[in-house]
């Protein structure tokens, strides 16, 4: 699918991500700068991507995990500095929130350290204390037996 705004696409074809620049901009970014090339491609092959797209070239993406039922996580969305501020990080998020395979998805979770406000105008609000819990793999392993 595809979207337009004046110079701008907002595409969700995986042929049109350019994973060097995603790889790139997550190995400046404070939640991914470890994340090797692998993994990222990894991520990209088995979620939903929307690629945003100025003059031929990626400027921006978002990344959706999902079951495209009761659960969605959007996550890895960046906007390159010199295109913030005119809006397109609000128009690449509601272009997700509204993509015909994410209807009636009933829970969307996403992490933020600075953006809360993008988020708020979408509805999205802070997470209950002692409602959710995570695992990260470098927690280690409860024994079972």
């Amino acid at each position: 699918m595809e979207w337009t705004r004046g110079p701008y696409t907002i595409t969700t074809d995986p042929d049109r991500i350019d994973r060097a620049a995603v790889r790139r901009f997550l190995a400046d970014s404070y939640w991914a700068a470890d994340r090797p090339a692998d993994v990222i491609d990894r991520s990209l092959d088995r979620s939903l991507a929307f690629a945003l797209i100025h003059d031929g070239r990626q400027v921006g993406m978002a990344r959706v995990v999902t079951d495209s039922a009761t659960f969605a996580w959007l996550c890895d969305v960046y906007i390159e500095p010199k295109h913030r501020g005119g809006g397109l990080g609000q128009w690449l998020v509601s272009v997700v929130l509204s993509h015909p395979d994410l209807e009636g998805v009933g829970r969307w979770m996403l992490g933020t350290s600075y953006s809360h406000s993008l988020y708020r105008r979408f509805g999205f609000d802070d997470v209950p204390p002692g409602k959710f819990m995570m695992r990260r793999r470098d927690a280690g392993s409860a024994d079972p037996g």
